[in-house]
């Protein structure tokens, strides 16, 4: 062969060969999962450092925020919210504070989402007139409002609903000023005794809702548009103990139930290995 067209061909082998070394190192770098894993750990909080909720990671809603309810949601108070014993505390109080006849905690989180999985492991407060929840909303709410935000209820309790769980989603199409939010309600034993995990799966064509490992609602997109299906933006969790309000209907508040405390024993968010 002679030595001109020699040379070239080897300069195209070697580059392809360069070029097949760099493409197999980019992706072992941007791997997001060991092999045989279908989910990658990417934030949590295990309740580990007693006092306040941390910094770091969730703010607090504060005053009187939805629904009418009517407890006053407070900062930097640790009578309602607080981590000892490895778990988070959020604690509903009958005090008199800020013109309000109740107190309570409401958590969000400073990181925000788009799919993956969330579980939240938690022991849920019982009495007339609490609502404990797990839920998630749109990062752009300011921008285009609830519901177009999407909303995603992984669980919600109304305390005097023993052992009756609900999970839904409320959306521009479906929520409860038009034809109702799509959802679930799931009996769950020993609610109030025990703790229980609560999932979400968030892919881009579905939501996959689990309790205690057992898959209780599916959440389909249709393919019909951010009315619909308004997750394809990301999502903030939060954690709420509420008194009373419009959710509750005309049912009264049990004065005599106080204090009731909504523990959590961790969070945890993954990222999606899912093909």
């Amino acid at each position: 062969m002679d030595k001109e067209k020699w040379i070239p061909r080897f300069i195209i082998a070697t580059s392809a060969v360069a070029v097949l070394l760099i493409i197999l190192f980019v992706v072992i770098l941007t791997r997001r999962c060991k092999p045989g894993e279908q989910w990658k750990l990417v934030w949590q909080d295990e309740f580990d450092q007693p006092g306040l909720p941390s910094a770091e990671k969730w703010m607090s809603e504060v005053g009187f925020i939805r629904n009418h309810e009517l407890q006053y949601y407070t900062v930097g108070r640790q009578e309602n919210a607080r981590v000892e014993n490895g778990c988070l505390i959020l604690e509903a109080r009958k005090e008199d504070y800020q013109g309000a006849s109740y107190t309570s905690a409401s958590l969000f989180s400073k990181a925000n989402w788009t799919y993956g999985r969330i579980e939240v492991r938690a022991k849920l407060p019982q009495g007339k007139g609490l609502r404990s929840a797990i839920w998630s909303l749109g990062y752009n709410i300011d921008k285009v409002g609830w519901p177009a935000c999407g909303e995603i209820d992984i669980m919600q309790y109304l305390g005097s609903a023993p052992d009756q769980i609900t999970t839904q989603v409320h959306t521009k199409a479906y929520n409860q000023m038009q034809g109702g939010p799509k959802g679930a309600t799931t009996q769950v034993p020993a609610i109030n005794t025990d703790f229980h995990l609560f999932v979400i799966e968030w892919l881009k064509d579905h939501i996959d809702w689990y309790i205690d490992g057992q898959k209780v609602f599916t959440y389909q997109n249709d393919k019909k548009g951010l009315a619909t299906w308004p997750f394809t933006q990301p999502q903030y969790l939060l954690l709420n103990l509420s008194v009373g309000g419009d959710l509750l209907g005309q049912k009264a508040v049990d004065k005599k139930i106080f204090p009731q405390q909504f523990t959590v024993d961790y969070v945890r968010v993954y990222e999606g290995c899912k093909k």
